[in-house]
């Protein structure tokens, strides 16, 4: 599972695989770290990691992955999405300054490129497609511009959360 976390004014990409009671934790692209993580009641979360116990308390869930932590006193804002979300892919093009990236949303292969860097292109207009499952995917753009970098080729293989194109 890859979800996409900020906390103290920073976003961090992490990448959780379970491994019997343990999970594997890789943060921003890292080496996996092993932590144990046990949940003795609702709301509550206890992590072994390196020797060190950590037990955060979750005072305030929003409907949008917005939480309030406690750790011993300390309350810690923190967002989590899901990239793959259809939610999490929306929220991040809501604002239309700056450059966009469009993101493999999962595991497949690039079986077209639909628009060219240096192409203008409309909000939703198809970019990129890829296929996953034998199912081809239509990736299209988060907001009207110009495509200005297509960071992948027809045939390669890309996995959730990699930069396709970038439009500003």
């Amino acid at each position: 599972m890859i979800l996409e976390i900020e906390f103290g004014g920073e976003k961090h990409r992490v990448e959780i695989t379970r491994r019997e009671s343990k999970f594997l934790l890789c943060m921003d692209g890292g080496d996996a770290e092993e932590t144990e993580a046990f949940f003795p009641e609702a709301g509550v979360i206890h992590f072994l990691r390196e020797g060190r116990s950590y037990e955060f308390r979750v005072e305030n869930a929003g409907l949008e992955g917005e939480l309030t932590l406690d750790l011993r006193g300390s309350k810690i804002a923190v967002s989590v999405r899901d990239p793959r979300s259809l939610r999490a892919r929306r929220s991040a093009a809501d604002d239309e300054a700056g450059p966009k990236k469009i993101i493999a949303p999962m595991p497949g292969k690039v079986v077209r490129i639909l628009a060219t860097a240096g192409t203008a292109v409309e909000a939703g207009e198809g970019v990129i497609v890829i296929e996953a499952m034998k199912m081809q995917n239509e990736l299209k753009s988060p907001k009207s511009g110009i495509v200005r970098k297509i960071a992948v080729s027809e045939g390669a293989t890309v996995n959730p959360g990699d930069t396709l194109a970038v439009v500003e």
